[in-house]
């Protein structure tokens, strides 16, 4: 799915009048998420689930073009954890 099609759903299940409505509404809420993620709290929405920050640790990799062994450094990365209706909703699919 596209960011316009997210849109277009978004839009009708949030009743926005218009699709540049949702559209800015969408990027306020993925700005806002990435604002609280790197000031490094975690964002908990009952029902979706939660974003967290977490640090991952350098580790040694394996160039696979040459095969020469290297160092990956350390890095933070984002976590997200389902919440449980939404996994249990998504498990019904078949």
């Amino acid at each position: 799915m596209t960011k316009a099609d997210f849109v277009k759903k978004y839009k009708e299940n949030g009743e926005f009048k218009s699709g540049v409505a949702a559209g800015k509404a969408l990027d306020a809420f993925i700005a806002t998420v990435a604002d609280v993620l790197k000031a490094g709290d975690k964002i908990a929405l009952p029902g979706f689930g939660i974003f967290l920050v977490a640090d991952r640790a350098a580790r040694k990799g394996r160039n696979p073009q040459t095969g020469k062994e290297i160092t990956i450094p350390a890095t933070k990365v984002v976590k997200y954890t389902m919440a449980k209706p939404l996994k249990d909703s998504i498990r019904t699919i078949r």
